[in-house]
Formats: C-alpha cells, sequence, structure tokens
C-alpha cells in the first residue's frame, strides 16, 4: 500500500521537533546536494545580515515576539 503526501506529512508531524529537523534536512539533501544547500544558506545569512547592518531591518527582541504569538493563541483559544 503506498501512503499519499498528506498520510506521509500527518505521520511525520507525530515525530518530535528535532527527527522532524532530521527527516527535513535528508528529504533536502535528497533533492539538492548539501553543497548547494549550505551555499543557498551562506547567501541567505549574509543578505539578512547585509539587512541588519543597514537598518533595511528592524530586530524584534525575542521576548516581545514570543508574547505576542501568546497573545494570539490565548485569542484564539488554543
Amino acid at each position: 500500500m503506498s501512503l499519499t503526501i498528506e498520510q506521509i506529512k500527518a505521520e511525520a508531524m507525530k515525530l518530535p521537533p528535532e527527527t522532524r529537523a532530521d527527516l527535513a534536512d535528508w528529504l533536502l539533501v535528497s533533492v539538492e546536494s548539501r553543497e548547494s544547500v549550505q551555499a543557498a544558506w551562506d547567501a541567505e545569512i549574509a543578505r539578512r545580515i547585509e539587512e541588519i547592518e543597514s537598518g533595511k531591518v528592524e530586530l524584534i527582541p525575542g521576548e516581545e515576539v514570543f508574547a505576542k504569538i501568546d497573545k494570539k493563541l490565548r485569542e484564539a483559544g488554543a
């Protein structure tokens, strides 16, 4: 019996976060080489650093971000 993508995703979501991260890494590398993935991350990191250093983006303290998330979850009844 073949599993559908939706079934695979549902089963994957039952895994602990660290295991899901390992699975995601494995899937990504199965499609692209580890070097191309690392190059893409390096470029993204450089872009974000440039945005921060140039003042193009405003950093928000983590505590503030998590407080907003908690508030939205409480409002949603989660």
